[in-house]
């Protein structure tokens, strides 16, 4: 592996939008493996596949013990066959919660307009009798 084949934290951080502390809580969680130089980080090819498919998984909900644990069915030796399948049952599960969310948020939403409506009526109603009385 060549110095050309790393990069440091700060090209990491630009390269991903992220902060430095962000990739060291990633590594002190086993998610990232960088090559240590002393004080010097080097992230390698594999190092950012990982860390963009934990700012995938971070980013549809999956919790960082659910991304290290498919992380880590990556060498498996089935060519990612137990990975896929175990990332798309993962899924799954999450794309029904956030179905379920969105549905009770939609709820929410319709209870919250209706509330505002009634509260406009009886503002305007309110509104309408202090006018009278003066």
């Amino acid at each position: 592996m060549t110095v050309e084949d790393t990069m440091t934290i700060r090209e990491m951080c630009e390269a991903f939008q992220v902060t430095p502390r962000t990739l060291r809580f990633y590594e002190a969680k086993e998610l990232l493996f960088p090559i240590r130089e002393g004080q010097k980080r080097l992230f390698t090819k594999s190092d950012r596949a990982r860390l963009k498919l934990i700012l995938r998984g971070k980013r549809f909900g999956f919790s960082l013990e659910e991304i290290r644990q498919l992380l880590e069915l990556y060498d498996m030796g089935d060519a990612q066959l137990t990975q896929l399948t175990r990332t798309y049952e993962v899924a799954q599960d999450r794309l029904n919660d956030m179905l379920r969310q969105r549905e009770e948020l939609n709820e929410a939403i319709e209870e919250l307009k209706d509330q505002m409506k009634w509260g406009a009526e009886m503002i305007a109603s309110l509104s309408e009798k202090k006018d009278a009385a003066e």
